[in-house]
């Protein structure tokens, strides 16, 4: 008796058609697709479809993302925010129900939440905290060499607390610090903005940091990774220092590595933090053997440079890892174009080029882009928008949607190649579970195939959408 041959052809309406599918099936592997789609054209924020996929034979589309699992790269380490303290501030002024509700929404991975499962916080005030501080203040002329006034008292009524809240939706989501300014006594100009570190200050900043990590931990708080100095060759913020690449280096190899090892001290130590335009700033750092064997690798954000740039880095340096830890959405938004150059360019181009995280900038601000301090960012639009208990998801939710609740910490990046105008990246993740993040960059609808393990399926997507496969 000869075989007999299904085909089923899936099509997605959402006014206009948006998504299809057609399978073959004839047999063996027929693993269920499930998809969720960003179509800003048609409306459609992060929605799951109704209709799942399968894998079977069918006749190619001109355009094939071959999806091999058998190539690995890097391991990933999560998708997610800098929690400021300004972020921090405005939840805590939630009503506690409202609060718990959105945290869960965030920070939780089930139906219904996103998964966020990285975060950044500062180490002393950023310029999106109402007022610059440190954790150890004192009288212009004073010095405290002893760190006898080390307090966390400053995050202690907000920050404090919400990470604990957040710690307990997720136990495991890593954090990591960056200093946006030294105490003002430790620095030449006694001033938040600008100055440097004096050399005089080197050994008791390290023992800063040591105090910080600690203090954190007898919280419930764990640091999983330090990044010496954000933005280190942009004094012009508020706050701010100027660091170089030596004195970063020599900071490293003579303070702060041999601190955190006398301390017995776990924390990741990450250099740079700042933009792919000047890769020679952490080269310069990894190629000191002295410095490099306390490092693990150097952070970048992208307001200058390409995000090509940064395999250049791991190509030389091929056992240190790269971070992506900051950039920002200006307001007021422009969703299509927002999610299409962050999907293209951060959350496929930063980790097809070796970043383990991917971390957009603030993850609330309030309707006037508020709170921040003087001379601080007053465009930087959240994640949310908090007002009240009013939330307003923007841009930023549904790029880092579209990732973090599935590649979970742990997940493999994958091999897939890049067909004209459909950028994607692939991971597997430790169940066996494979993601697929596909960007229609188009101006057109794109019909293609997506083939793994010798079967494949066809899709098509509406231009500028985005879509996470997942099987």
């Amino acid at each position: 008796m000869k075989r007999i041959q299904l085909f089923v052809v899936c099509l997605l309406i959402f006014g206009m058609v948006q998504v299809k599918a057609k399978n073959v099936f004839l047999g063996g592997d027929q693993r269920v697709i499930q998809f969720w789609l960003t179509a800003p054209s048609e409306g459609i924020h992060f929605q799951k479809q109704t209709i799942d996929y399968q894998f079977g034979s069918v006749a190619s589309a001109a355009k094939v993302i071959a999806v091999e699992e058998g190539e690995k790269f890097q391991n990933m380490d999560g998708f997610g925010n800098c929690l400021t303290d300004g972020s921090a501030l405005l939840l805590a002024r939630m009503s506690q129900p409202a609060r718990a509700a959105l945290l869960k929404e965030l920070f939780a991975w089930d139906e219904g939440n996103i998964g966020i499962s990285y975060l950044r916080i500062s180490l002393g005030a950023s310029d999106l905290s109402e007022k610059c501080y440190s954790y150890n203040d004192l009288p212009a002329g004073d010095s405290d060499f002893e760190l006898k006034k080390f307090s966390l008292d400053p995050n202690r009524k907000e920050l404090i607390p919400v990470l604990k809240e957040i710690l307990r939706i997720n136990p495991e989501i890593k954090i990591m610090a960056s200093p946006w300014s030294a105490p003002t006594w430790m620095k030449t100009n006694n001033n938040f903005k600008g100055g440097s570190l004096r050399p005089e200050c080197f050994e008791v900043y390290a023992s800063y940091f040591v105090r910080y990590i600690q203090a954190m931990k007898a919280e419930g708080i764990d640091i999983d990774a330090i990044t010496v100095q954000n933005e280190p060759l942009h004094p012009g913020n508020t706050p701010s220092m100027y660091m170089t690449a030596e004195d970063q280096a020599l900071f490293v190899k003579k303070n702060l590595g041999p601190a955190f090892v006398a301390a017995g001290i776990k924390t990741k130590i990450i250099v740079y933090d700042h933009n792919a335009d000047k890769i020679i700033y952490p080269l310069t750092i990894l190629r000191d053997p002295e410095a490099a064997k306390f490092v693990d690798g150097s952070a970048f954000h992208l307001y200058g440079g390409k995000i090509e740039d940064l395999s250049a880095v791991h190509n030389e340096f091929p056992g240190k890892h790269l971070y992506f830890t900051e950039q920002w959405i200006g307001s007021p938004a422009n969703f299509p174009g927002d999610l299409a150059w962050h999907v293209k360019t951060l959350i496929i181009g930063a980790t097809r080029n070796w970043c383990r995280n991917v971390l957009e900038w603030n993850l609330a601000a309030d309707p006037k882009n508020d709170p921040h301090t003087v001379g601080g960012c007053d465009r930087c639009l959240g994640t949310i928008t908090l007002d009240g208990d009013m939330v307003t998801r923007n841009p930023a939710y549904y790029i880092l949607a579209h990732a973090a609740k599935f590649v979970r910490p742990g997940a493999v990046r994958i091999a897939s190649n890049v067909p004209e105008n459909l950028p994607n990246v692939a991971f597997k993740n430790k169940d066996g579970r494979i993601v697929l993040i596909v960007l229609n960059e188009s101006q057109e609808q794109k019909k293609f195939s997506i083939s793994f393990g010798g079967k494949q399926f066809l899709a098509e997507l509406g231009k500028g959408s985005v879509a996470t496969f997942v099987w």
